[in-house]
């Protein structure tokens, strides 16, 4: 069944519905909760538009504090190069060796990558020793 028109995604919606109705009811309006905006009447379109322009940029950005806490948190953060010589910077950047399978009792036996069909599996040294 075709589509008459573009595929809008549903968050993008919401984004076209706030954006329409904030310029519907005002083209310019105080802040949500600021000083102008708390004087406003509560039937004022102005009003509105302050909420919606304000819940839309939550929805986009989330909570303007945290995010605020966040960049204060990560600017005085130290990065795990400072204060490193270049040599422990190159040994930090050295491949580490590949892990070794190694079978465990109880479970079942593990193909090994590359093998060719082989498998590893767990032998009890103690049954061995007879």
């Amino acid at each position: 069944m075709p589509q008459d028109g573009p595929h809008i995604d549903p968050g993008d919606m919401v984004a076209l519905w706030a954006e329409a109705r904030t310029l519907f009811y005002a083209d310019e309006f105080p802040p949500y909760a600021s000083k102008a905006w708390r004087a406003l009447r509560p039937d004022d379109p102005r009003r509105l538009a302050g909420a919606l322009d304000a819940a839309e940029k939550w929805r986009k950005y989330g909570d303007e504090d945290a995010l605020l806490q966040w960049l204060r948190d990560i600017s005085g953060r130290r990065f795990s190069a400072e204060g490193r010589s270049a040599a422990e910077l190159a040994e930090l950047r050295k491949a580490k060796p590949p892990h070794q399978l190694k079978a465990t009792p109880g479970w079942p036996p593990i193909r090994i990558p590359g093998g060719a069909g082989r498998y590893l599996t767990y032998a009890d040294e103690r049954g061995m020793a007879a």
